[in-house]
């Protein structure tokens, strides 16, 4: 067998892709290939017919801006500053950004927010379950011997190369790719960056004597850079928190949530699935169990899912309407969370596992750390605390953060209206005063 050549990849968002040698080989891996049944969205394309995009399309799309990028800094003289070692290791940086997305669970981020202990660790960590097996490591020892540990540490930033601002960063690309690539294929005009600009605009630099390079936006790209932000915001706000598209989301929590519960599945068979390949093991499973607990409830969730009998809003509320001291346990206690679920079902007097509660968070939505590069040469870091003269980001992350967050109670069946008063009550407890109150408290609607 000849040594395998590159190829060129046509992609609807970029155009023509072109792969390398060790690029080709590695796309034609098990471990890659399954990437093309894991949608980018998990369960966006219920909301938007168009999501059915994978991320098999996404990690090409990132490999081939990541070279775009690396172009654009040989171009500009700004690789001139690596370090040997650190050059022998450039042709990696594209592969990590073809592979960062290697150890995603079925449905994408849909399953990392299952509680705890449901599944064995966020996708990041998993990858290295697939680059160090075989036939996957080959291709990437064959472009350096410890191609799959690097490669690794580059998905998971922690690597200490210069270019791992490239691969998991403020200004990575995965986020530039995913945000053209969802609008575009979900029909919506939110997502648009100016990317030409911004690739233009990145270079490599240091913040005073003794700092490691890294990489570093020139002042002329702030404008793109800005773009990329609000882009983000107006994908969260309508695409990836819009009300159905979570209330599927919060079906699929709860399905491989109550699945560990009924011991239909132990977290490490979640790796490496597909997404038809998951629900079909957990409805097989679900189906063998007899009586009408847990296995049942499972059943019954799954086929709403691949149905689309999605849950109604119940409770609805947007902004300033929920409690300034919301507590913590909402997103740390799944077991309260669930607790909560069930009394509200029973309550309600719908059937168990019929109601969800949800509070989307994403904190960093507009996390930024990154080198500015001033038209002067001076060189100041961009974080969460802003910068003299530049956008007010601390005010404005949290500003958007708080819009684009809506707490709901979701219901399966005839929709509810009920008063979200004891509600809020409930919402600003602590961990403990909540776990009393659900084992043995007074009903929160007693009325009911």
């Amino acid at each position: 067998m000849g040594k395998p050549s590159g190829r060129v990849v046509r992609d609807p968002v970029w155009n023509n892709v072109r792969l390398d040698a060790a690029a080709a080989t590695v796309i034609d891996t098990p471990q890659f290939q399954r990437l093309r049944r894991v949608k980018q969205l998990g369960f966006a394309h219920l909301v938007y017919p168009g999501a059915v995009h994978t991320r098999f399309n996404h990690a090409i799309g990132v490999y081939g801006l990541t070279r775009r990028a690396l172009a654009s800094l040989a171009w500009s003289g700004s690789l001139d500053v690596l370090s040997e070692s650190d050059r022998q290791r450039l042709p990696l940086i594209p592969l990590a950004a073809l592979l960062h997305d290697v150890g995603h669970y079925a449905f994408s981020h849909a399953m990392e927010e299952v509680g705890p202990g449901s599944i064995p660790g966020h996708h990041e960590q998993m990858a290295s379950l697939f680059l160090d097996a075989d036939p996957i490591r080959g291709p990437l020892r064959g472009v350096d011997p410890d191609g799959p540990e690097i490669i690794a540490d580059l998905i998971q930033g922690t690597s200490p190369h210069p270019l791992q601002g490239l691969i998991a960063g403020s200004l990575d690309l995965d986020k530039v790719d995913y945000l053209q690539r969802d609008s575009f294929f979900c029909g919506v005009p939110y997502g648009t960056v100016d990317v030409d600009r911004l690739l233009e605009a990145l270079t490599l630099a240091s913040q005073g004597s003794g700092s490691e390079v890294e990489v570093a936006v020139s002042e002329k790209g702030l404008s793109a850079l800005e773009s990329l932000l609000f882009s983000k915001y107006q994908m969260f706000r309508n695409v990836y928190w819009h009300h159905a598209v979570r209330a599927a989301s919060v079906v699929f929590r709860s399905v491989v949530e109550r699945a560990g519960s009924a011991g239909l599945v132990e977290p490490d068979e979640l790796p490496g699935r597909t997404d038809e390949e998951l629900l079909g093991l957990l409805a097989r499973r679900a189906a063998k169990v007899p009586g009408d607990g847990g296995a049942a409830v499972v059943g019954r969730l799954i086929d709403c899912l691949e149905n689309r009998r999605l849950p109604k809003r119940a409770v609805e509320l947007f902004g300033d309407a929920v409690p300034a001291g919301i507590g913590s346990w909402l997103q740390e206690r799944s077991d309260l969370v669930r607790g909560l679920e069930d009394r509200l079902a029973k309550e309600w007097s719908v059937p168990a596992g019929s109601v969800f509660v949800d509070y989307p968070s994403y904190p960093d939505m507009l996390q930024l750390d990154i080198l500015l590069v001033r038209r002067t040469g001076d060189v100041q870091r961009l974080t969460e605390e802003g910068a003299e003269g530049l956008i007010d980001l601390p005010r404005l992350s949290r500003s958007l953060h708080h819009a684009a967050r809506v707490f709901r109670v979701f219901v399966l069946g005839e929709r509810l209206a009920p008063d979200p008063r004891p509600l809020l009550e409930l919402l600003e407890a602590g961990a403990e005063e909540v776990s009393a109150r659900l084992r043995g408290g007074p009903a929160l609607y007693p009325a009911c």
